[in-house]
């Protein structure tokens, strides 16, 4: 016996690896992939979570070693700490596993998960009573980026009655997780007792739900598409700057599509419920020299110019310090932040670093006259915010050498041409 509907019809020409719980959709999963001669030359083997928060987990272990071992499928077994921290244990437990997942792929590897067409159902009906829009009612996909490699969930399509069948039909045996009872999780909840009864009206209510899960994904698809473009017109050379101007030719529900899209791209907190209000409210209409921000979760958008500048919270240098530095080793700022000199093995001079206390000047190569620093920093764009934190490399005289690694004076950039060397600020990464 096959499963029905060829859930396999799109299989990837990569290794997979199966992340296996010991439970019916995993068993069934890993059982089907394991016939497949073709799926075996490419590679397959199997990730087992050891999660310890029910009594039974090592037997569970135990388990699922017999089942890879009479497939002759390799199988790693990772133990994770659930960590909770106010997220909700499924939530937390979910985290953890992907966590694992993503320590044991490869670059081009493929996850390979057991959802199938009742979790499909029961995620789509709690995003909506979560009041999620169309990309949270897309609920599962069949396939996504992740880690190194890709997602892949070929039984989406599939019902658990099919799958039960199948196990049956092949005399397979799995484990029945006793937290599956356990109503007091939202998604046991809805199995138990809001689906049974929807089924009872509407017999085909999984299928509606799974159908219309897929109708979302489809305009999250076209949608997505439109704020890729949106954002690439509104962005310049630097990906962490939107231009306001562009911004505000978009209509409002693109432009909070794009916000969220260009935030998540950086790899900052999402923004929240309310930051799209704020943005629109504070940071979109001000003065180009107002120096309006948002901020949340350690992360900052200022507006600046034609700009939003989007990064992660900095610390700030303490007012009056002040290091002594021969540029044999990089040298580690207050807040995070390094500078490092590469190519030369010490500096000519007896020199410090320290930020700006206001009236500097610095005589640039080419010139005879002297620069204002202040009047620099301006020409050159750099943001009020970064200007105080930036290290000054300075003589025992006081005279500047080097502004980070933005300008420097003429007989340093004499010094660094001569030796091949580079001078390089390294700001904490975000």
């Amino acid at each position: 016996m096959t499963i029905p509907g060829h859930p396999f019809h799109d299989r990837p020409d990569a290794p997979l690896l199966v992340g296996f719980s010991g439970g019916l959709d995993s068993t069934v999963l890993l059982n089907a992939l394991a016939r497949d001669p073709a799926v075996r030359r490419r590679g397959l083997r199997a990730i087992h979570i050891h999660h310890g928060m029910q009594a039974d987990a090592d037997r569970w272990t135990v388990h699922c070693n017999s089942v890879c071992d009479s497939l002759g499928i390799p199988l790693d077994t990772i133990r994770v700490t659930v960590r909770v921290d106010g997220r909700g244990t499924e939530a937390a437990a979910r985290d953890a596993r992907h966590a694992a997942f993503a320590g044991l792929m490869e670059r081009g590897d493929v996850l390979v998960l057991g959802h199938h067409r009742d979790d499909q159902a029961e995620t789509f009906l709690l995003r909506a009573l979560r009041g999620s829009g169309v990309d949270g009612l897309a609920s599962i996909r069949r396939w996504r980026e992740f880690a190194p490699g890709r997602l892949w969930r070929p039984l989406l399509d599939t019902s658990r009655e099919t799958l039960l069948a199948y196990a049956t039909a092949h005399g397979l045996r799995w484990i029945e997780d006793p937290s599956n009872t356990d109503s007091s999780f939202d998604r046991n909840f809805l199995r138990q007792q809001v689906l049974p009864l929807l089924r009872s009206r509407w017999p085909g209510a999984e299928s509606a739900f799974a159908r219309s899960a897929a109708l979302c994904g489809e305009a999250q698809q076209l949608l997505d598409d439109g704020d890729a473009s949106a954002l690439a017109a509104c962005t310049g050379r630097n990906p962490r700057v939107l231009s306001r101007a562009a911004l505000r030719t978009l209509p409002a529900a693109r432009r909070a599509r794009v916000l969220r899209r260009w935030i998540a791209g950086l790899g900052l907190p999402a923004l929240p419920a309310h930051g799209v209000a704020r943005i629109e409210s504070d940071l979109l209409p001000a003065r180009a020299d107002a120096l309006a921000r948002f901020q949340w979760s350690g992360a900052v958008i200022h507006a600046w110019r034609d700009g939003l500048h989007a990064g992660a919270m900095q610390d700030t240098v303490p007012e009056g310090w002040k290091a002594t530095w021969d540029g044999r080793e990089p040298l580690s700022l207050p807040n995070g932040s390094r500078l490092a000199l590469e190519g030369a093995p010490v500096l000519p001079w007896t020199c410090h670093v320290t930020t700006r206390r206001g009236g500097e000047r610095i005589t640039l190569p080419g010139r005879t006259h002297s620069h204002s620093l202040k009047h620099l920093l301006q020409d050159l764009d750099v943001p009020p915010w970064q200007r105080p934190n930036l290290p000054l490399l300075m003589r025992t005289d006081d005279s500047v050498l080097a502004v980070a690694d933005l300008v420097y004076a003429k007989e340093f950039a004499d010094w660094l041409d001569l030796h091949g060397a580079t001078l390089r600020w390294l700001p904490r990464s975000d």
